[in-house]
């Protein structure tokens, strides 16, 4: 009987023979999926899948964390507070600890 962390269908079964003839079950987690932007979910450009495991992210402001639309977005809403235009309580809730974060610089 397989542990019970290998019940689920996160890992893949992969059948081995080893040198003494015998039959056995590796079990491997899947492929890493690509990063996601932390507030609109799209594929973040500029990671690639190969490479080291320490992937190389983008060396801009919330780079490997948000899309640059976001990011964009975030930079907008940043300066509309800090003139007093907005509040932060008007801001989204996914988008107000990124904007918090840029105020507290």
């Amino acid at each position: 009987m397989p542990k019970p962390m290998h019940r689920s269908h996160s890992f893949k079964k992969v059948q081995r023979v080893t040198n003494s003839k015998r039959t056995v079950t590796h079990y491997k987690r899947g492929k890493d999926m690509m990063p996601h932007c932390a507030i609109c979910g799209q594929e973040l450009n500029g990671i690639s899948q190969k490479g080291p495991k320490t992937r190389r992210t983008n060396s801009r402001l919330f780079g490997g964390v948000l899309c640059a639309s976001c990011t964009a977005e975030v930079v907008k809403l940043r300066s509309r507070v800090e003139q007093g235009d907005m509040k932060l309580n008007d801001i989204g809730i996914r988008q107000r600890s990124y904007v918090l974060q840029l105020v507290a610089h």
